[in-house]
């Protein structure tokens, strides 16, 4: 997503890339497992809004 890219902070990334690993590529922060939750989830793609942080705006940095 434009204005968007990986977290820099290695340690959430690697905490993140387990929990996607262990849900089979669905975002960690969500209960729920389907379509929508799969990484970019739809709430990210569709408001910008990645609660997990593995995507960052590039001016929080």
């Amino acid at each position: 997503m434009k204005g968007y890219h990986l977290n820099p902070d290695e340690n959430v990334v690697n905490k993140v890339i387990e929990g996607l690993r262990r849900k089979e590529g669905h975002c960690p922060c969500r209960i729920k497992v389907d379509d929508t939750t799969l990484c970019p989830c739809d709430d990210f793609i569709q408001n910008e809004n990645c609660i997990c942080k593995l995507y960052i705006k590039k001016e929080e940095e």
